[in-house]
């Protein structure tokens, strides 16, 4: 197949120059904007201020002018509704003047508000087939950008009757929560300067690169994302030559390509290196306001599917689309920042004696052990059980890894003893040539679902293909309450500093379980943590009753973060799209075998008997055990694929009875997927006998090695 070029230009040339080129950011927006349009933006960015319609009409003017320029006809709003993918609907700029021709317009009205049809998109319920009305809401604090030859303006979407039916409403409503309840907690250590906290996130993003080519001959890749047979290769991960390894002149040849188009969409993509796994690579973006990442991550996910095409390669976001190597996540770095540019999780130099660190760090611990069934929630779907506990990633069982330094803080403060601050020494690397580095006063622990690195936690647990969206609502909405709670405590003592060490200390002493250093991929854990009460949830189908539980609803509706009928719509979303993916699976597994493997297993026993039969015509006494051998081996492996394909197909029609969507998602975990597992491991035992010229798929060797 044709591969398009990648054609370098002048523009190019410096990115200080090109970056944030098709956003319509600050800069731009004071250049465009008469001052007090712009003045007014800005009250509506960072207090939330609302528009009136004149200033409104000459924004919109502004943005219209300016995308123009970049070769936009058309404006959409941009959305993320609960399919997991955004959503756009295209307008033109173009109204009739009258005298047969155009004009190029774009008023205040369709900047602010857009009437997508609400029906057509997952609901849960909230809206019923023939109720179609759902608005789009502009939200000012993402930067709109161009993108191909459309304004996007990033915007909220709900229905007629006000419930979210989007990943981003939600996320603004917990970021609120934890501004208010965090504002609270510094105002009682005299920070009366702060008027906004906001959080931070930084997605670390990985992915599967593959020859377009062998992807298209995959139908379970087309179908599903993932490859539903696969005999292991003779080289897959063994010898950790993949990770940090040179990368192949075609994958730099996209990363290249990747990175500016990203940086000229304002994303600020970073670090980009191979991962474990062969053809699997990543991407790390600096961090960035937490709605604002969560933008940014849904437009990188698209740009690495766009931009991979023009390479000829297809960009895998699946958990796990290949079986027995390392599956593809998201790392959430997730930290909180005051509008002053304080990190509230920064440590400082002396950490024991940081009481306003110790308290954040506090209401963090309680709120991930107080919600870790929630929090197990947040990274719930079909795609990531393939991949949670399976050493590669974390267990499902939520922990925190908070390193030797802090957790000794923590013992110190339960215990009551004194702790002496561990000064940060020089590393001697043993060689006069090489100068001696600060070494961290923690390691750090690659097994832990929740772990902390220096200023941040990492929320490791995530799957490749999700939105962040959701772990952060829940993230942002748990630790609100706990500092809710802490400042309803604190502003009625009458001896603060004796009453926030003390608090401090009740809470550690209560929700110190939850810490763990140790080996999460160790059996030993699995055992250590039920004697320590915390929960193992390790599926989907598991998980999910947690997100409507009494508790769970009780926090989300105090916060005005999701009111009982948003909770359960995306209960049942979740729910509906947990057995669908499984359905979609087994319906192609049972279509890969019929059509094309049974055939080729026949065909490879019918060459086997045919040889049989040349040398017995011969007359001669020739041994034909080993055709004989061979034979009987395919012949029962075609046996059991037949009756194992034939209990999948009896037990797709089983499920077709079931009509409770809780009853379906258990269903297809407990039978279907076991059925599909056990079809599963006599298929790939067959592809390691059948010769790979009948053989009618490209085998994982040929997949992963693909691109060169």
């Amino acid at each position: 197949m044709e591969v398009q070029e990648y054609k370098e230009d002048k523009f190019m040339s410096k990115v200080t120059e090109f970056f944030g080129s098709k956003v319509f950011n600050d800069e731009t927006m004071k250049e465009r904007l008469p001052k007090d349009a712009y003045k007014a933006l800005r009250n509506t960015i960072e207090d939330g201020r609302p528009l009136d319609r004149e200033l409104a009409n000459v924004i919109a003017h502004a943005m219209k002018e300016w995308a123009i320029e970049l070769g936009a006809t058309h404006f959409t709003h941009w959305f993320q509704p609960m399919t997991g993918v955004t959503a756009e609907k295209h307008d033109s700029f173009i109204q009739p003047d009258g005298n047969g021709k155009v004009i190029m317009t774009f008023s205040g009205k369709e900047l602010v508000k857009g009437e997508p049809d609400a029906s057509s998109f997952p609901s849960g319920g909230l809206r019923a087939t023939f109720e179609a009305r759902g608005y789009t809401a502009w939200d000012p604090t993402s930067p709109v950008f161009v993108k191909d030859d459309t304004l996007c303006i990033p915007t909220a979407f709900c229905s007629y009757s006000g419930e979210a039916l989007d990943k981003k409403t939600p996320l603004l409503r917990s970021m609120e929560a934890l501004d208010k309840q965090a504002v609270r907690v510094l105002k009682l250590f005299g920070h009366d300067e702060v008027k906004r906290v906001l959080t931070t996130v930084g997605p670390e993003q990985e992915y599967f690169l593959i020859d377009s080519e062998m992807f298209n001959k995959r139908p379970d890749l087309v179908y599903t994302g993932r490859t539903l047979f696969g005999a292991k290769p003779p080289k897959g991960q063994e010898l950790d030559d993949h990770y940090f390894g040179t990368i192949k002149p075609r994958v730099s040849a996209f990363m290249k390509e990747l990175d500016e188009e990203l940086w000229k969409l304002g994303v600020l993509a970073k670090t980009k290196h191979n991962e474990v796994a062969p053809a699997q690579h990543e991407l790390a973006p600096i961090f960035s306001t937490t709605n604002i990442a969560t933008d940014h991550n849904q437009l990188t996910m698209e740009m690495m599917k766009v931009v991979a095409k023009r390479h000829g390669m297809t960009c895998l976001l699946h958990e796990k689309p290949f079986a027995g190597v390392n599956g593809s996540g998201k790392h959430n770095n997730w930290s909180i920042s005051t509008d002053t540019g304080v990190n509230l999780l920064e440590p400082g130099a002396t950490p024991s004696q940081n009481t306003q660190f110790l308290t954040f760090l506090t209401a963090v611990i309680k709120a991930v052990d107080e919600y870790q069934d929630l929090l197990r929630v947040s990274v719930a779907s079909a795609g990531n059980d393939h991949r949670l506990g399976a050493n590669e990633a974390p267990p499902a069982i939520i922990s925190m890894f908070l390193g030797d330094e802090l957790e000794s803080i923590v013992e110190s403060i339960v215990e009551g003893t004194d702790y002496t601050d561990v000064k940060k020494k020089r590393m001697n690397i043993g060689t006069s040539v090489v100068p001696s580095i600060s070494q961290d006063t923690t390691d750090r622990n690659r097994t832990s679902p929740f772990a902390f690195t220096g200023n941040k936690f990492e929320f490791r647990s995530l799957g490749s293909s999700a939105s962040i969206s959701g772990p952060n609502i829940i993230l942002n909405t748990i630790v609100a309450e706990e500092l809710d709670l802490f400042a309803t405590e604190l502003e009625k003592a009458t001896d603060f500093d004796k009453a926030v060490e003390e608090l401090i200390k009740r809470e550690l002493t209560a929700h110190q379980r939850i810490i763990f250093n140790g080996n999460g991929y160790s059996l030993d854990w699995v055992k250590e943590a039920e004697r320590r009460g915390l929960t193992n949830l390790k599926s989907t189908v598991e998980a999910l009753p947690a997100f409507i539980s009494e508790k769970s609803i009780n926090v989300f509706t105090k916060h005005n973060v999701l009111n009982e009928q948003e909770l359960y719509s995306r209960y049942d979303i979740q729910l509906e799209n947990y057995y669908k993916v499984i359905d979609i699976e087994a319906l192609t597994m049972d279509s890969m075998v019929k059509k094309n493997i049974m055939a080729a297993a026949n065909d490879y026993q019918y060459s086997l008997a045919e040889t049989l039969n040349a040398k017995a015509a011969t007359g001669l006494n020739i041994d034909s055990s080993v055709e004989c051998r061979r034979l009987k081996q395919a012949a029962d492996l075609t046996s059991k694929m037949d009756e194992r394909l034939e209990k999948l197909e009896a037990d797709i029609e089983k499920g077709k009875e079931l009509t409770e969507t809780y009853d379906l998602a258990k269903f297809h975990h407990d039978v279907i997927f076991a059925d599909m597992n056990s079809l599963r491991e006599v298929v790939d035992e067959l592809e390691t006998v059948i010769p790979s010229d009948i053989w009618p798929y490209p085998t994982y060797g040929e997949i992963l090695y693909s691109v060169k």
